[in-house]
C-alpha cells in the first residue's frame, strides 16, 4: 500500500497522482472544518487545503509517512481566517438551552436538559480559551491527531503541545466542573492523566 509520502513524491512529477491524497483525506479534513466552522465554511476550507497542499508539495516534510498532520496544519491556518464563523457557532451553542420537552419521559427530559447545559458550558469554555489552545485541543479531539501529529501540524515542539493541552484542560475543568471531565486517555500514544487522588 502506498504511503502518503509516496503519493506526494509521485505527485511532483505526475500531478494527477495527487488525487489519491485527496481521496484518502478529504473527508476527515471536511469533518474537522465543519465541526469548527460549519458546513458552508468546511467546503471552502477543504478545497483550499488541498489547493495549498498541491501548490506547496515541496513543503511536505518527508520524514513523515502520514500527510494528515501537514494537511491539518494547512486547514487550521485557513480556519483562522474563518474564526468569526467559529466564534458565532460557539456563541450560538453557548446560548442554546432546551426550549421545549418533546417527550413525556422525565428521565429523557432530564438527560436532554443535562446534555444541553453541558454543551452550553463546553461551548462557553471553548470560546473563552485562547485561540491557539483551542486549535490544539480541537486537533487532538476532533482531528484525532497524536501529540506528535499536532506538533507537526502546528510547527511546534511536542512539549508546547502538551502545555497547550494542559491549559485547555484546565479551562474546561473550570467551566465544566472536575467531575464532568474524563481525564483518562488511551489512544494515539497519549499519556493517561494521573488519578486525581494520587
Amino acid at each position: 500500500m502506498n504511503t502518503d509520502r509516496d503519493i506526494i513524491r509521485r505527485s511532483r512529477d505526475s500531478p494527477a497522482e495527487f488525487a489519491a491524497l485527496y481521496d484518502r483525506h478529504a473527508s476527515v479534513i471536511y469533518r474537522y472544518a465543519a465541526r469548527r466552522a460549519g458546513d458552508f465554511v468546511a467546503d471552502d476550507v477543504t478545497s483550499e487545503t488541498f489547493l495549498v497542499a498541491f501548490e506547496g508539495l515541496d513543503s511536505f516534510d518527508e520524514r513523515w509517512e502520514d500527510a494528515r498532520p501537514w494537511l491539518f496544519g494547512i486547514a487550521t491556518n485557513l480556519l483562522r481566517r474563518h474564526h468569526r464563523a467559529e466564534a458565532r457557532l460557539l456563541k450560538a451553542m453557548a446560548r442554546s438551552a432546551p426550549r421545549e420537552a418533546g417527550v413525556d419521559s422525565t428521565e429523557v427530559v432530564a438527560a436532554q436538559v443535562d446534555a444541553a447545559t453541558a454543551t452550553a458550558r463546553l461551548a462557553k469554555s471553548l470560546k473563552a480559551m485562547p485561540a491557539i489552545d483551542r486549535e490544539t485541543l480541537l486537533l487532538y479531539a476532533w482531528a484525532d491527531l497524536s501529540y506528535e501529529g499536532i506538533a507537526g501540524a502546528m510547527g511546534v515542539p511536542v512539549g508546547t503541545v502538551r502545555s497547550r493541552l494542559n491549559r485547555a484542560r484546565r479551562i474546561l475543568r473550570t467551566g465544566l466542573g472536575p467531575d464532568k471531565l474524563d481525564e483518562t486517555e488511551s489512544d494515539h500514544g497519549r499519556l493517561a492523566a494521573a488519578p486525581r487522588n494520587a
